[in-house]
């Protein structure tokens, strides 16, 4: 807030030299720059990214296509080693696991 009250202060102390030591960037170039200045890059860019995204999506689209197609290796079941399914009491359930196979000869 100090700022502009001594900007003011100094235009009228100095009206020429004030306007040349606050404003040099002015006063060599007229017309002010901001982000929206440069309108022509922006539209390249976007479609630029653009294109480069779909390019992305198309590739991705296709390796997982070909990654899905391919077979998969199933491994060997392992063998029943006695000691994996101890049972001291029934589960409330079954004789089973409540996610496992349900088996008839139980």
């Amino acid at each position: 807030m100090a700022q502009p009250a001594v900007r003011s202060g100094l235009k009228k102390l100095l009206p020429l030299r004030g306007t040349i030591l606050l404003h040099r960037s002015s006063a060599s170039n007229p017309h002010r720059k901001f982000s929206s200045a440069a309108h022509h890059d922006d539209l390249h860019e976007t479609s630029k990214w653009e294109k480069i995204t779909y390019a992305g999506i198309a590739t991705c689209a296709v390796l997982a296509f070909y990654n899905l197609s391919q077979g998969h290796h199933h491994q060997e079941s392992p063998p029943p080693y006695p000691y994996l399914h101890i049972r001291n009491k029934e589960f409330p359930w079954g004789p089973d696991g409540l996610f496992e196979e349900k088996h008839a000869e139980h």
